[in-house]
């Protein structure tokens, strides 16, 4: 029980004079109108994606011309605000700092910044005050405010009734999954990740085309969350199923890293979204002071105008895949960020999934589109109107200078035109407010022109406001337009878990340079640098070749390509030290190959570098580069199935760290001489490519060398700059 006082808190007040209140209503009355003012007010967002404080701050910025204009000192936004939200200045400064380019908060910054403004994965960072830094509205912020001058939402009076402010803002594409946003209300709390835009307008599109459109479908589409942080998602279908039904669920997180083999350390160059390098950094000293890491020596921020680095020096001998098989167990390198898609829905908190949000938005914005073209049609009908009382006066407009010279007085000009055309008080006042100039029959007849052009923009504005399917229309349009305009490539690559380095205690391997050899019929030798200088010569069988030399450590990762869409993983360390003098390993029974399955191909790894590519050349004359980064798994001896095109046979498989010339030749001894870097990346592992050799019916792509001279005369001739191109005759060496 509460006890209730009859007089004001400032008076004396004796025992006599306390009654008592049952705690329900004191909760009721005093706690639950706080409650439903910090969930609706403040912590929780709209559909339109946005928090009160968000969207006070982006309005005030687009009523102030930042939307095309020079950017202004962030203090001066932040003294606008305030007309909009009565809060101090560092609370609407922190607000703008997430929103900012500089931060790198969201995907998508909604705010072009101009200096320091600290930085979203580190805790410590501090941002510059606002008098030193600059803003304004990015060019996609454009796309917030879409129809927001034609009556799109409503406005309500600000906090002192001085002036007006949005309700929601008209989002042109659902912006909820675009910027992520967290709110922690009383009782319950916001967590929404951010999703690639491309994706999102592609599965919006998809949801407005089909209705019946599932959960599975829309994974096909937006596949994952993806984070402005970058890092790697462990990808689960059936757990992101449960996050796009739901709202509710965890997806982990992993950091992204490099070797540097030169100068024995592991630069981390991406972390999850939901940690920062401070604590990172802290759990990594705690251990090595504890003796738990012996394998790093040191550990050093190296943030710098080019971004993100954490690096790691390590001992000599160490394995950097097993040493971060390890940390990702043991420290915040990998995370998970935890869903919680809480939304206000018409002012009421509502969890939604993936699916329900789209719904939502879809409603949200079909009603944004109809106020719009509503408001467009109303100016074009009162346009009309007046060309309608135009029109009344064009036969006769000596009539209606007339009438204007001969009325006496000021106020019975109206009146006298209205009643000499038959028009109404509207068009009569806008003719009498023609200047003397344009009364001719010329200008006129100009005007009048325009009846037509509006007479039928009108229709169609009727006809799409009462067409629901033309309203859909519509939308699907301009989220086509912003994603053409907006999209990039997803920064969150996928993995999945089968393919994750199990850490275990135990495991060392002594690491040392090797040679690698790959003959024609897949037997393959690791040997030491000391026995391949002894001996050269390479055992094979009657009829093999050796068609592969490749330097490599015993750590590496191996790649072998095969020839039914496959890639092979082992490691190095994975195979016994061979003589010269043996034919090695059959990797078909090695591997575990399918029968008549046979190796195209070995490539050593030690770090999935940055614009390294797998270059496939298939029988049909078509080429492809595959980012090295679309095989990146941490684990050894897996099979990754889908790893190109089935579309043809394969012809050859070339590992490029740089650009390399190559020679194709067809089966009716025609060649072309190509340089790497013309053929075009695709992220998608199983696109067909582009069509580099045409080939008449019949003929096929037969041999691809990066070593034309060991094979082919006169291949300098079959140069060729542009796809597809037709060969040029090439003649085989004696022996070749």
């Amino acid at each position: 029980m509460a006890r209730k006082a009859k007089k004001p808190s400032n008076t004396e007040i004796t025992p006599a004079e306390i009654t008592l209140q049952p705690i329900t209503e004191t909760i009721e009355k005093n706690y639950m109108p706080y409650v439903m003012s910090v969930i609706v007010s403040r912590a929780i967002p709209e559909i339109d994606g946005f928090k009160p404080s968000h969207r006070k701050l982006l309005y005030t910025m687009y009523k102030m011309g930042l939307l095309t204009g020079h950017r202004t000192k962030s203090a001066n936004v932040v003294g606008q605000t305030m007309k909009l939200n009565p809060h101090g200045d560092m609370a609407i400064y922190e607000t703008m700092v997430r929103l900012t380019r500089g931060n790198e908060a969201l995907l998508h910054p909604l705010v072009d910044s101009k200096g320091s403004f600290g930085k979203v994965y580190s805790r410590d960072m501090a941002f510059a005050a606002s008098r030193y830094t600059e803003v304004k509205l990015d060019a996609i912020s454009a796309e917030i405010f879409r129809g927001i001058d034609k009556d799109a939402v409503d406005f309500v009076d600000n906090y002192d009734n001085t002036m007006k402010e949005p309700v929601l803002l008209p989002t042109a594409f659902p912006n909820i999954l675009v910027s992520p946003n967290m709110g922690i209300a009383v009782g319950m709390a916001s967590q929404i990740c951010s999703f690639n835009l491309a994706e999102v307008c592609d599965g919006t599109i998809a949801v407005l085309k089909n209705e019946k459109t599932t959960t599975d479908e829309l994974l096909d589409i937006i596949k994952a969350p993806d984070f402005s942080g970058g890092a790697l998602l462990i990808y689960n279908r059936d757990r992101m199923r449960e996050v796009y039904e739901t709202g509710r669920g965890n997806i982990p997180l992993r950091a992204r890293y490099v070797y540097d083999k030169d100068a024995g350390c592991i630069d981390i160059k991406e972390i999850p979204y939901s940690t920062s390098i401070e604590v990172i950094m802290k759990k990594l000293t705690d251990m090595i002071k504890a003796g738990s890491l012996k394998e790093v020596t040191d550990v050093r921020d190296e943030i710098d105008l080019n971004g993100f680095k954490l690096t790691l020096d390590l001992r000599r001998g160490t394995d950097p895949d097993k040493l971060m098989a390890k940390l990702f167990q043991k420290t915040p390198l990998q995370d998970s960020f935890s869903c919680n898609f809480n939304i206000l829905i018409d002012g009421n908190p509502r969890q939604l999934g993936l699916r329900g949000i789209i719904d939502e938005w879809i409603r949200f914005r079909m009603n944004c589109l109809r106020r719009e073209f509503s408001f467009d049609l109303t100016k074009k009908k009162e346009k009309l109107h007046l060309l309608e009382g135009l029109d009344k006066i064009r036969l006769d407009i000596d009539k209606a200078i007339r009438i204007i010279r001969e009325t006496a007085m000021e106020k019975e000009v109206i009146p006298n035109l209205m009643k000499g055309f038959a028009i109404d008080e509207t068009q009569a006042e806008y003719i009498a407010e023609i200047k003397l100039r344009y009364l001719n029959r010329e200008y006129i007849t100009e005007r009048v022109r325009e009846m037509e052009t509006l007479k039928k923009e009108i229709a169609e504005l009727e006809s799409t406001i009462a067409s629901e399917k033309k309203m859909k229309n519509r939308i699907v349009k301009q989220l086509e337009d912003i994603k053409k305009k907006y999209a990039q490539p997803r920064k969150t690559k996928l993995i999945y878990e089968d393919s994750l380095t199990k850490y275990s205690e135990d495991a060392f391997i002594e690491n040392y340079n090797v040679k690698l050899v790959l003959s024609k019929d897949g037997y393959f030798k690791k040997i030491t640098l000391q026995s391949f200088r002894m001996s050269e010569d390479q055992a094979v069988k009657s009829g093999d070749e050796i068609v592969q030399i490749e330097d490599a450590e015993n750590i590496s990762e191996l790649l072998f390509v095969s020839d039914r869409q496959k890639i092979y993983k082992a490691k190095a360390s994975d195979f016994e030290i061979k003589k010269s003098s043996v034919l090695g390993d059959y990797i078909p029974v090695k591997l575990g190959f399918e029968d008549g399955e046979r190796v195209m191909a070995v490539k050593a790894i030690t770090a999935y570098e940055d614009n390294h590519y797998f270059v496939y050349i298939f029988e049909n004359g078509r080429g492809i580069r595959v980012p090295i980064s679309s095989y990146e798994t941490k684990s050894a001896r897996k099979k990754l199935i889908n790893a190109y095109s089935d579309g043809s046979p394969l012809v050859c498989a070339f590992y490029e760290s740089e650009p390399f010339d190559m020679l194709l030749v067809n089966d009716a001894g025609k060649a072309i001489y190509i340089n790497s870097s013309l053929i075009p990346e695709k992220a998608t592992r199983t696109a067909a490519g582009a069509q580099l050799f045409y080939l008449k019916e019949n003929q096929k792509l037969v041999f691809a060398t990066r070593t034309p001279e060991t094979h082919y005369t006169g291949y300098e001739k079959c140069r060729k700059n542009k796809f597809p191109a037709t060969g040029n005759s090439v003649a085989k060496k004696e022996g070749s």
